[in-house]
C-alpha cells in the first residue's frame, strides 16, 4: 500500500514552523502589507490608472511574500534558518513573474470553477496546491509547475484538500475577528487599513506554509513509494 498524507501531521508541522519562525514571518508580512494598505488608501476613489497601479502592486507583494515563505521553509528543512530576509527575497525575485502568472491563473480558474459547480473549483485548488513551491524550489515555468503540482498531489487528493480547507477556515475566522474588532474600536479608512494589515500579517504566512509543507511531504511520500516499488521481492521459502 502506498503511504498517504496525514492531515493532522501536515497542519501540526505548518503551525510548528509558524511558531518557530514568527519573528521573521510576521514582521516581514506586516511591513509588506502595510505598504499595500497605504497604496490602497492613496488610490482611494481616484482615477482608474492609480487604482490599477495599486492593484498590481498588491498582487506583486502578495506573491513575493508567498515566495519568501516557501524559501524560508526550504531553508529550515535542516532544522535551522541560514538565510536572512534579504537573501530569501533575492532567491524569490528571479521567479516572481512566474509566481504571479501561476497565482493569477490558478485564482481565476478556481474562482470560475467554484462559481459554476463548486466541485471543479475544489478539484483545481487541490491539484494545483503546491504550484508555488514547485516554481520557487524547482525553478519551473508556469505550465510546467502546474503539471508538476498535479503529479505530486496524485493519490493524496482528499488529504491535500482537507489541509487546504482547514487552513482556509482558520484564516477566514481570524480575518473576521479582526474585522469585528476594527468596527468595535472605531470607524474610518485609517483604522480599517491598520486592521486589514494586521489580518494579512497573521493569515498570509498560513497559505505559504501549508503549500510548502505539502510540497515537501508529498515529495517525501513519492520518494518512499518509488523506493518501495524498486525494492526486490523477498525470497519465497521452499
Amino acid at each position: 500500500m502506498e503511504p498517504k498524507l496525514s492531515v493532522g501531521d501536515t497542519l501540526s508541522r505548518t503551525f510548528s514552523i509558524y511558531r518557530d519562525q514568527a519573528g521573521v514571518l510576521l514582521p516581514v508580512a506586516f511591513w509588506l502589507f502595510l505598504l499595500v494598505a497605504i497604496a490602497e488608501l492613496l488610490a482611494g476613489d481616484n482615477e482608474l490608472s492609480l487604482f490599477m497601479v495599486s492593484l498590481v502592486f498588491g498582487v506583486a507583494i502578495t506573491f513575493l511574500y508567498q515566495g519568501v515563505v516557501v524559501a524560508l521553509v526550504k531553508d529550515v528543512q535542516d532544522g535551522r534558518r541560514d538565510h536572512s530576509v534579504g537573501e530569501l527575497m533575492r532567491l524569490v525575485l528571479p521567479v516572481l513573474f512566474p509566481l504571479i502568472g501561476a497565482g493569477v491563473l490558478v485564482g481565476i480558474s478556481v474562482g470560475i470553477g467554484l462559481l459554476l459547480l463548486v466541485a471543479p473549483g475544489l478539484f483545481l485548488l487541490t491539484i494545483w496546491a503546491v504550484t508555488a513551491p514547485v516554481i520557487v524550489i524547482e525553478r519551473r515555468g508556469v505550465f510546467d509547475a502546474l503539471g508538476r503540482s498535479r503529479q505530486l498531489v496524485r493519490g493524496n487528493g482528499w488529504p491535500v484538500l482537507g489541509v487546504i480547507l482547514v487552513a482556509l477556515l482558520i484564516g477566514v475566522v481570524v480575518a473576521i475577528l479582526l474585522a469585528v474588532a476594527a468596527d468595535a474600536i472605531a470607524d474610518g479608512e485609517i483604522v480599517g487599513a491598520v486592521f486589514s494589515t494586521l489580518a494579512a500579517t497573521v493569515t498570509a504566512p498560513i497559505e505559504g506554509l501549508v503549500a510548502s509543507i505539502l510540497y515537501f511531504r508529498l515529495l517525501e511520500l513519492q520518494s518512499d513509494s518509488s523506493a518501495s516499488a524498486a525494492a526486490p521481492e523477498p525470497p519465497v521459502a521452499s
